[in-house]
């Protein structure tokens, strides 16, 4: 079984703060029910509806079902934090609780979390200079219909880590790093297969938006590629919405080339241009959970896409943003790669290495004394083979 120490963190807390946040949003459902004002997803002006799946249905029938899932959620991850159930149960309560997570993250959001990811830093200096335009303040931005999504979502990632936890638990793992034994990618050809499969992340990560970047692009410079010219004098006709678009467009440009560190050696070590952290290790956190954060907000935004099929103004206004979910795919695949070729031993079971050099220290060690002088004799070009084994893309030396 794993130690107890591996459940302290958010393998303890998760699974109880899903049952909170699921107990409050049945009682949310009940409010609803019983006719309460409020209800997200409720028919409202155009200008404040979100672009979630269930916009526009009705409380009587959707506010039901909340209550009823939110309420049995509570039970469930209440369950999954104090570990219980078996087999079946178990494999119940793990299913339950990954069709959760994806429904609240991936399903029934839009591009609202996207849009929060990109324009977050204009979002912090708006709300203490007040929003320029039109605008009453942030509140016509992050209105109650768009608010909820990010509610949902933020419940969507604790039902996530919560049933991570519980099924490492159950499979007697380490609930931080998953390890079952002492495994580690030592090989170099290992090493390398994980550094391919990123590159093809990468390349689709960078190729899949493309098409939005180019149509916003040539939006802004007067050009009406993939709509009509009505559509685009009105967007000239509206103070600051090709800017946006052109901003959006530079902030996906600019993720591209991050996307590189995650097959880069600038990924893995700061560069000298990064003065005061040059030649350290690039923290593995620092990327991954950036880049899973975006390749999961991705999911929800090219889905909106699918969901409204209206494209009288030109197909340049949804299919772009259809390419999101390969865009999406792609820098999970790089992220997941980067992860394996970099982790190293687990802070919380000790599991795992991925420094050569606890290899070599190790392999040294144990070799016998009285091999003496012959040892002594053989060690350089034992260490030149060795160096030669683990050198070459996506080494642990390089990730050092």
């Amino acid at each position: 079984m794993a130690t107890e120490h591996t459940r302290t963190g958010w393998p303890a807390w998760s699974g109880y703060a899903a049952a909170a946040w699921s107990l409050l949003y049945g009682l949310l459902g009940l409010y609803w029910t019983a006719g309460g004002d409020g209800f997200p997803f409720a028919p409202i002006d155009e200008a404040y509806r979100s672009g979630s799946v269930l916009e526009g249905t009705r409380a009587e029938v959707v506010a039901p079902v909340m209550a009823g899932l939110g309420l049995l959620g509570a039970l469930v991850a209440l369950a999954m934090a104090r570990g219980a159930g078996r087999r079946r149960g178990a494999a119940a309560m793990i299913g339950f609780g990954w069709v959760a997570a994806a429904a609240l993250t991936l399903l029934i959001p839009d591009y609202t979390m996207i849009g929060l990811l990109a324009f977050a830093p204009l979002l912090l200096v708006f709300a203490f200079t007040g929003v320029p335009g039109p605008q009453d303040g942030l509140g016509d931005i992050l209105y109650w219909h768009r608010t909820h999504l990010i509610i949902l979502f933020a419940g969507g990632l604790l039902w996530a880590a919560a049933t991570l936890a519980y099924q490492r638990r159950k499979r007697a793992a380490c609930g931080h790093c998953g390890r079952r034994s002492d495994t580690a990618i030592r090989t170099a050809a290992q090493r390398e297969k994980l550094l391919r499969w990123g590159r093809w992340g990468v390349a689709v990560a960078c190729v899949a938006p493309l098409p939005y970047e180019i149509t916003r692009v040539a939006w802004f410079l007067g050009y009406p590629m993939g709509i009509s010219r009505g559509f685009l004098q009105m967007m000239q006709d509206t103070p600051g919405m090709l800017d946006i678009g052109l901003g959006c467009a530079v902030a996906s440009t600019a993720g591209g080339i991050l996307t590189h560190g995650l097959v880069s050696r600038w990924g893995e070590v700061y560069p000298r241009w990064i003065w005061f952290r040059a030649g350290r290790p690039v923290p593995v956190a620092l990327a991954v959970v950036p880049a899973s954060l975006v390749a999961a907000v991705l999911v929800p935004a090219g889905l909106m896409m699918l969901w409204t099929t209206d494209v009288r103004d030109g197909w340049a206004l949804r299919v772009p943003s259809v390419f999101w979910l390969l865009w999406s795919v792609g820098l999970a695949i790089a992220t997941y790669a980067y992860y394996l070729r970099r982790r190293g031993t687990c802070r919380r079971c000790g599991r795992g290495t991925s420094a050569a050099g606890a290899d070599i220290g190790r392999t040294r060690t144990s070799e016998p004394r009285s091999a003496g002088r012959r040892a002594a004799r053989t060690a350089p070009t034992a260490a030149t083979s060795m160096t030669a084994a683990t050198s070459g893309p996506g080494s642990t030396e390089q990730s050092a």
